[in-house]
């Protein structure tokens, strides 16, 4: 079987756990690793007798590659790569016209360079996204409410992270019920930096404008650190005419771990799909996985 060849770009939380499930699906090999060239002169032990380059030329042949960076880099990565008519993933997790406007981008570049790319491919947007439309299938009338926590959102902390004097920062969110968060900010911050201006910076950023938010000057943030995250997603609605349907979906994870195995999942299915962008919804299941078509839905169905 002839293997699919996987860049992974990037080397943060996500990249990493993403070249270790790549290195354990049976129908991927790992091309390789790319980095900034400033992180080139010490390379992990973990990546050992892998290829680490800081372009992806340099690795030959690459059908798709893992773009692992922060989601503001997603828009001009993913269309470089498509460019060089390499598949992409990525897990831009801003909901909303942002998504939909990053989706018609790719779309563009995909078909014009004949290339696939999978976009918002984490679990919120991604997974829950499937589930979600799931539910609303077997209940079309109702509400879904999507409880995130409590747990460390990887997205809300790095945009805390870029604002100016601010030297690491933890975003944790906690559910109040019905679709409701709170978050809970810890900022470790530069020296002079001023602890009313980085507050204002953050709460006014599109990630937390929309929520309740509390920032919290700390002296060591790793000191707080945990990668542990969750979700619980319940949907009251109607099947035809029948009331009081009630479905419920919870989940505990490890965020970045469980990142990196949707998009490698994704990954898998750019190669079964037309040309363009899609999101999670737009992809059938079997797809993301390994295997023979006919075997996994007599396994499955």
């Amino acid at each position: 079987m002839k293997k699919i060849r996987v860049a992974v770009v990037g080397y943060g939380n996500i990249g990493k756990y993403a070249a270790e499930a790549v290195c354990e699906s049976p129908d991927m090999e790992l091309a390789g690793v790319v980095r900034r060239k400033s992180s080139l002169d010490i390379v992990p032990a973990e990546l050992a007798g892998i290829l680490v380059v800081s372009d992806v030329k340099e690795l030959g042949k690459v059908d798709v590659a893992l773009l692992c960076g922060p989601t503001r880099s997603v828009p001009e990565t993913a269309e470089q790569y498509l460019t060089l008519g390499i598949n992409t993933v990525d897990s831009f997790d801003i909901h909303g016209d942002a998504l939909w406007n990053l989706r018609q981008q790719l779309d563009k570049a995909g078909k014009k360079h004949n290339a696939v790319s999978i976009l918002a491919a984490g679990w919120d947007p991604g997974s829950d996204s499937v589930v979600r439309s799931l539910l609303e299938a077997i209940a079309p009338k109702g509400i879904t409410y999507t409880n995130f926590g409590p747990g460390m959102s990887m997205g809300h902390s790095v945009a805390a992270k870029s604002k100016p004097g601010v030297r690491n920062a933890l975003s944790m969110t906690v559910p109040e019920g019905t679709g409701v968060h709170r978050r809970m900010v810890y900022v470790e911050l530069e020296s002079g930096a001023d602890f009313a201006d980085v507050e204002k910076s953050i709460k006014t950023d599109a990630y937390f404008a929309k929520d309740h938010t509390v920032v919290t000057q700390v002296n060591n943030v790793d000191s707080l650190l945990d990668m542990g995250h969750g979700v619980q997603m319940v949907r009251k609605g109607v099947s035809g005419v029948t009331h009081n349907q009630l479905f419920e979906f919870n989940m505990k994870i490890n965020n970045p771990a469980l990142t990196a195995q949707i998009m490698t999942a994704c990954g898998r299915a750019t190669m079964c799909q037309q040309p363009g962008a899609y999101t999670m919804p737009e992809i059938p299941v079997i797809d993301l996985l390994p295997g023979n078509r006919e075997d996994l839905i007599k396994k499955l169905v």
